[in-house]
């Protein structure tokens, strides 16, 4: 038997509606299913995020620690196992794939250290530092033909037709000149939308300290839960200026993370404020009328810089 936490059942309603909640319902019997299947017995207590229940546990076999994640294959989830193969034959710094169910989506992954993140970094600019280099890695990669992966071409496309809508939904005349901003540096971009293996949301939360296997091999920091899709990697530098917020930081952190991956400035952000039109679109269709303050802020920093 497995609890499903608080948290999951709330995110799982509200944003998956029935979907989520039959996915709650079907979650006893696929983490029974795939223990007994891939001989695995439970080893601690459950972990979980938005939208996955991750479990801890060892496979029988060879007494290897593993993590069996269960989620609900969407846009967002399907094309996951694929990149994780994909960046694995390259080393690149993405959590080892062990096994995968397509039709559930279940995966076994490598067992990482859950308790010991990037939030919890005391030295930001390291922290960033070390996103910036796992992203080069990762961006390094060029996106599968055959992956079926989202591509940032639609996705900008879709958002540069939203953008009017989300704009005039907005109660502050400020922040409607902002986002149509945004909208204008996308469309300098979108033609040219790039096709690396992005992970999409590389926030220090998503970056675990690595255990080692066999026990005791190399100490790594590595990058999870990817939501893939195909392009240009200065979309990939938004979630390190928005998590952990903080306003002075914007300018030096993107210009840490162009550096490192050796990204054109001008393309870099104009991407980065794709990613602020992004959520603004989203926010719209939920019937936000401001702009989130710290991405407000991003944007105007980006924007009245060199």
């Amino acid at each position: 038997m497995i609890d499903i936490p608080d948290a999951l059942i709330a995110t799982q309603s509200k944003y998956n509606g029935a979907a989520g909640r039959a996915f709650l319902a079907a979650l006893p019997g696929m983490a029974a299913e795939f223990l007994e299947r891939w001989g695995l017995r439970r080893d601690g207590e459950a972990l979980y995020g938005v939208c996955a229940l991750v479990l801890p546990v060892v496979r029988v076999a060879d007494g290897r620690p593993a993590a069996l994640k269960l989620q609900s294959v969407d846009a967002e989830t399907v094309g996951e196992p694929v990149a994780l193969r994909v960046w694995g034959e390259t080393s690149a710094g993405a959590v080892g794939l062990l096994d995968h169910d397509a039709a559930s989506g279940a995966m076994l992954l490598e067992r990482l250290d859950g308790h010991r993140s990037l939030s919890g970094m005391a030295d930001v600019r390291e922290a960033v530092r070390i996103i910036a280099e796992l992203l080069a890695g990762l961006t390094a990669v060029r996106a599968p033909r055959s992956g079926g992966f989202r591509g940032l071409g639609e996705a900008a496309e879709s958002m540069l037709a939203a953008a009017p809508g989300a704009a005039g939904l907005l109660a502050d005349a400020a922040e409607r000149r902002l986002l149509a901003d945004c909208a204008a540096a996308v469309r300098e971009v979108a033609g040219e939308p790039g096709d690396r293996l992005l992970h999409w949301d590389l926030h220090f939360g998503n970056v675990l300290a690595g255990r080692g296997w066999p026990a005791g091999e190399g100490a790594r920091w590595v990058a999870i839960d990817p939501k893939p899709l195909a392009g240009d990697p200065g979309f990939e530098l938004f979630p390190a200026l928005a998590n952990r917020f903080d306003a002075e930081g914007v300018g030096w952190r993107f210009d840490l993370m162009t550096e490192v991956l050796g990204l054109d400035r001008a393309r870099a952000r104009a991407w980065t404020l794709g990613r602020v039109l992004q959520n603004a679109c989203w926010g719209a269709e939920g019937g936000e009328r401001r702009l989130v303050p710290e991405h407000a802020e991003i944007a105007r920093r980006l924007l009245g810089g060199e």
